[in-house]
This record gives C-alpha cells, sequence and structure tokens, in this order.
C-alpha cells in the first residue's frame, strides 16, 4: 500500500506543459493523450514543493550560489543509493544532462572524430554529436528473443577504429536494460584499453525495479572512475525536469578542467534558485516518496505488459529493467513506420514516440511512457487496442 497518493489526475494542461499544450501541434491532432515525453504524471513529493514555496516567499529572484549543503546532499544519496563515493570538487554544475554531452563532445573530442553510441537510443545522444561536426559510431543493441544485448564483437570493433568518446546511456533509453556489472565492466575495459572517455548518462538511475540494481560505471575501480565522466540529476526520479538541474561527476582533473572550462565558455555555470533548493529536498526528503513510486512504476509496468500481451499479441512489449519508459516492438504489423505511426494517432488519439527518432533499430517500434495514474494508463492501453483493433 502506498503512502502517496499517485493515482491522483492532475491537469498539466494550460501550465506551458510541453508534453500536453504542445501535443496537438506537434501531432497535428486534437483530443490527443500523450504518453510520450519523460516526465510524470505525479506530483513532485511535498518536501520539493514546500522548498519551492518557501523560496518563492522571499521578494527577490536574483542570481544563486549552490551552498556546502547542495553538494553534500548529492554525495550523500549517490553514496546510499549506489555505493558511490564522491567529492565536493568532482561535482560540476550543467542546466541539464543533453546540455552536458553537448558541452562533453566539445570538450573531449576534435571535429570529424567518432563518438561511439549504442542504438536504438534517446535522440540527442546522436544529434549532440552530429550537431558539433563529430562523427557518429554506432554500436547498435542486439535485439534477441525480446531482449536487448551488447554486440561486444561490434564493440570493440569499433572502438579500436579510432572512437574517441562514448556516450553510455545507463539505465537505457528507450529498451530499459539496467546494464549488469560484467557488461559494464567489459565495456569500460575496452575503453580503457583503447584510450576512450566515457560519459555515460545516469539521469535514470534511480527507476530500478525488482531484482535489478543500477551500478555507476565510475564506481567499477579507480582506473575507470579516471576516464568515466557521471551525468545525473535529480530531475526523472522527482519530476522536476523544468528546474533544469543536473550534476556532472568527475573525478579526473583533466577531465573536470576541460568540461568546466567549455561550462564557463558558453556562461552557464549559474543555477536557477529554484532548481537549487529542490535538488537538495529531493536528495535529502525524497527517498520514502521514491521507494512508494517504485512500487506504482512496477505495477504499472506489469500491467501495461499484460495487457498489450493478452489484448494486442502481434505487439511485442519489452519489459523494461529499469526507466518509466516501455519499448513497444510492433513489426508483427508489418506496416510502414508512417503508417504504424499515423495509425496510433490517427484511430488511437494516442501520442507515442516514433521509434526511428532513436536511431538504428528503431524502424517497427514505438515508445510509451507509462509514469501516470493507472486510470490514464488503462486509457492509453484502450486506445492502443482501439487503434489496432482491426488492423
Amino acid at each position: 500500500m502506498c503512502a502517496y497518493d499517485f493515482d491522483e489526475m492532475i491537469d498539466r494542461r494550460g501550465s506551458n506543459c510541453f508534453k500536453w499544450d504542445m501535443a496537438s501541434k506537434i501531432f497535428n491532432h486534437g483530443d490527443l493523450l500523450p504518453m510520450w515525453v519523460a516526465d510524470m504524471e505525479f506530483a513532485s513529493p511535498a518536501a520539493v514543493r514546500d522548498a519551492i514555496t518557501s523560496r518563492a516567499a522571499h521578494p527577490v529572484y536574483g542570481y544563486g550560489a549552490r551552498p556546502d549543503s547542495y553538494f553534500q546532499s548529492y554525495i550523500d544519496w549517490a553514496e546510499k543509493r549506489y555505493d558511490f563515493g564522491v567529492k565536493k570538487e568532482w561535482l560540476l554544475f550543467s542546466p541539464g544532462i543533453v546540455p552536458a554531452l553537448s558541452i562533453a563532445v566539445i570538450a573531449y573530442t576534435a571535429p570529424g572524430d567518432g563518438v561511439m553510441i549504442q542504438p536504438p537510443v534517446y535522440p540527442p545522444f546522436a544529434g549532440v554529436i552530429r550537431d558539433n561536426g563529430r562523427r557518429v559510431v554506432e554500436n547498435e543493441l542486439a535485439y534477441k528473443n525480446g531482449r536487448y544485448e551488447i554486440d561486444f564483437d561490434d564493440f570493440e570493433k569499433k572502438a579500436k577504429g579510432g572512437v574517441k568518446l562514448f556516450l553510455l546511456c545507463s539505465p537505457h533509453n528507450p529498451v530499459g536494460r539496467a546494464w549488469k556489472r560484467e557488461e559494464l565492466e567489459r565495456m569500460a575495459s575496452i575503453c580503457y584499453k583503447n584510450g576512450i572517455t566515457i560519459v555515460s548518462d545516469e539521469i535514470h538511475a534511480d527507476i530500478v525495479y525488482g531484482g535489478y540494481k543500477h551500478i555507476c560505471t565510475a564506481s567499477l575501480s579507480e582506473k575507470i572512475r579516471e576516464i568515466t565522466v557521471t551525468l545525473q540529476s535529480p530531475s526523472k526520479t522527482f519530476n522536476i525536469t523544468g528546474l533544469s538541474i543536473s550534476t556532472a561527476v568527475i573525478s579526473n582533473e583533466d577531465l573536470r578542467r576541460a568540461l568546466k572550462s567549455h561550462i564557463e565558455r558558453f556562461h552557464i555555470e549559474l543555477t536557477n534558485i529554484f532548481g537549487i533548493v529542490a535538488f537538495e529536498a529531493a536528495y535529502r526528503h525524497g527517498e520514502s516518496w521514491l521507494v512508494d513510486l517504485l512500487k506504482y512504476l512496477e505495477a504499472n509496468r506489469d500491467m501495461a505488459a499484460g495487457f498489450i500481451s493478452r489484448e494486442l499479441p502481434r505487439i511485442k512489449p519489452i519489459n523494461p529493467e529499469a526507466t518509466f519508459l516501455m519499448w513497444l516492438d510492433f513489426t508483427g504489423y508489418k506496416l510502414p513506420q508512417k503508417e504504424l505511426v499515423e495509425t496510433i494517432i490517427k484511430k488511437g488519439n494516442l501520442g507515442l514516440n516514433d521509434g526511428v527518432t532513436f536511431g538504428a533499430g528503431g524502424e517497427g517500434f514505438m515508445r510509451l511512457n507509462f509514469a501516470c495514474p493507472k486510470k490514464m494508463l488503462e486509457d492509453g492501453l484502450m486506445r492502443l487496442k482501439t487503434a489496432f483493433h482491426r488492423v
């Protein structure tokens, strides 16, 4: 039994909400249920809202400064939740994970250098590489028996081919893998041997389900820590993505100095004042809320997978080990991607993420966000059934 009310239906329309207020324009369709953007339909923890309200009560909203307690809140959280020992001097601020990925590409590579990713993967991974004039190197994940694995032969071959940087998604969005220690160790070892810096996007680190565990790449060993940049944030965990706050953890002084110099070059080192207090409140007081959230999300995950398997057997749900996102295999319908997308939008009045945007291996797939009240999830699943009733 959850102590928090995750069943509450909160109307986000008219709140300048990208997910809801932009849906009809982006999908070119009205009366659509948006289950795409990776934020949640739940109220953030009361402690976070109280911290923001208290700060808002002060009438001056000038430039913000991060106090020692801000840093310590993350240090304590990382130690307790991931067994990851962190020092204050290792921490840098970024307004988000994607800006940090982009800056890392600039800081650690030169134009034309190869940067490796593992598609199908969160679209900005390829975007930050191409947008900065670097070369995308794809180590496509292997889809076997309804599960994704790393093609290590290809990974090692690509690593030896002049790659300078590896952008790791851990846990992986959209396929939902919480990488095992031995998988991380093998990838990290190959990178170490080939002089490749690892940037590990761990924004979904806290959304991991029973039987699985998040392991910080940098915690594998001291030598791996020295080639790894860890990107984390409370934004997905506590539903505060709109506050634009994240942290980069870098023990290697040279790597830290390089990233810091570019953060300063772009003049983005100052923090949103509401983000500062929300960050600290989330990490200090949000754990009990998270424990109940995970129970609720796991029940949603199982309900969605069960419904789809039972009612829509030609769709294969990839049951996530982590994240609140479900990768759906529609290849059983043998539909062109454009027709697949339009069927979901026009016949189901439902907005999902188009699998093609996730790169290689995304055709025939869609991504569904199940971080919402059960009533809304049931609505979305019924819309999906309606869309494919006669297909």
